[in-house]
């Protein structure tokens, strides 16, 4: 009578192996690069808020009617107004300005990022960790504009 051995042969097993092998080289690329995907995705969404932030200024301010108003009433919190630009109801590019309608807790730091209020017409929001000073979202205080770069995040 003749027995049935099961297992698998040397060739199963070394094919196996360099299948593994050619996967993980293809795959490991993509996943180390996840971080600067990350820090893109958080300018981008920095990006967004500013947007919101500055729609929802216009928007209080203009639902006042005082158009020489130089703040408007924020819903909650500390503080509890916004500096905004009269006439238009843009938030101006100061802590007390962008940085209140982006809920910043102080001149450096606003919730995972770095943000420099040196030029009011230049607002730098930057992922906290890694990146490089061209990963940012820009928020100009006279204009209302948000510009974002990727470059080097």
């Amino acid at each position: 009578m003749k027995k049935l051995h099961g297992g698998f042969t040397l060739i199963e097993l070394v094919v196996v192996i360099v299948i593994l092998g050619i996967l993980a080289a293809v795959a490991l690329p993509r996943f180390v690069n996840l971080g600067a995907d990350a820090r893109i995705s958080a300018v981008n969404g920095a990006a967004g808020g500013l947007r919101s932030a500055v729609a929802l200024a216009q928007a209080r301010y203009l639902a006042t009617g005082n158009m020489t108003a130089t703040t408007v009433a924020l819903a909650s919190g500390t503080p509890t107004t916004a500096a905004v630009n009269a006439g238009t109801g843009i938030p101006t590019g100061t802590l007390l300005g962008i940085g209140a309608m982006m809920g910043c807790e102080s001149a450096t730091a606003c919730t995972g990022f770095v943000t420099s209020y040196a030029t009011p017409t230049a607002v730098t929001f930057r992922p906290a960790t890694g990146g490089s000073a061209t990963c940012q979202a820009v928020y100009n205080g006279t204009t209302g504009a948000v510009t974002v770069t990727t470059t080097a995040c």
